[in-house]
């Protein structure tokens, strides 16, 4: 119980420190507001394996239940080699081969979309209809058709990516405006030159949106697939067969390997789109 009671107290301290930091008048000082906001967060995060650590000490919790913070680490520390096999296998092969084939296959089909009226009306239900397939369902037979290699989880990962990518860019698309596309006809700018120079970068806060989405469904929909067949190695194999052997230290370490990974994958996208589209109002007002 006295853990349980230093767990509040170092919960109330954090808080308050975090309340603290947030109200610092930071003005001009970019350099100032920077460290803050990166600081808050990380108070935020570390609070948390505290808290987890000394409540799961505290009330004495089975470590088959939920073990604790150090626990995991240790498991993390002790089984890297098996860690990066597993990494490579499902991240590095799998959701890369899929995000990129989904992603870009989609943008072309939106771009023949946006050619063809006839294709507007037959494929954009069709994309609804793909996206509401149940993953559980749609990898036990990619796994029939492309084996138990990572091939199969890529194709589940390019039908996950379907239907966000093709829709947010066929929208972004049509997201410049009238007097816009006036004044490129006055220019007799061909449908290119309107698409490169116009209408492709109005509709990149719309595909990037579509990106970031696609680099958390894509390291989902890999993991699931896993679970219906592959090799002797990868995070959904390692987790579904190390949950059997109630080795649940080791299934959270891939959990916390899968969302590092997924987290980094997510920023470095977020990090282009901000490259990109720095002309974007939210992402000069962000940086105010």
């Amino acid at each position: 119980m006295t853990l349980v009671i230093a767990a509040l107290a170092f919960w109330l301290a954090m808080w308050w420190l975090n309340q603290r930091l947030v109200a610092v008048d930071t003005g001009h000082n970019q350099s100032l507001a920077r460290v803050i906001n990166l600081t808050v967060p990380l108070i935020f995060g570390m609070t948390l394996f505290v808290i987890w650590e000394l409540v799961v000490r505290g009330l004495e919790v089975p470590t088959v239940l939920l073990p604790p913070p150090s626990m995991i680490w240790e498991r993390i520390t002790n089984s890297l080699p098996i860690l990066w096999q597993d990494f490579q296998q499902t991240f590095l092969k799998a959701v890369i081969a899929g995000y990129v084939l989904g992603c870009g296959s989609r943008f072309i089909v939106a771009l023949l979309i946006d050619r063809s009226p006839f294709l507007q009306r037959g494929l954009l239900p069709l994309g609804n209809f793909v996206s509401a397939l149940p993953i559980i369902g749609v990898a036990p037979i990619m796994v029939m058709w492309f084996g138990f290699d990572w091939q199969s989880k890529a194709a589940v990962v390019v039908i996950m990516t379907f239907f966000p990518m093709l829709v947010n860019t066929v929208q972004g698309l049509a997201a410049a405006g009238s007097m816009e596309r006036d004044l490129m006809n006055t220019y007799a700018a061909s449908w290119w030159q309107t698409m490169l120079r116009l209408r492709l970068p109005a509709a990149a806060p719309f595909i990037f949106n579509a990106l970031k989405i696609n680099s958390t469904l894509a390291l989902i929909g890999a993991i699931v697939a896993e679970f219906f067949g592959t090799p002797i190695v990868g995070m959904g194999f390692r987790i579904s067969t190390e949950v059997g052997r109630m080795n649940v230290d080791m299934v959270w370490a891939e959990i916390a390997v899968a969302a590092l990974a997924g987290s980094a994958f997510y920023g470095g996208v977020a990090l282009i789109e901000r490259a990109v589209t720095f002309w974007h109002p939210s992402v000069r007002s962000g940086r105010n």
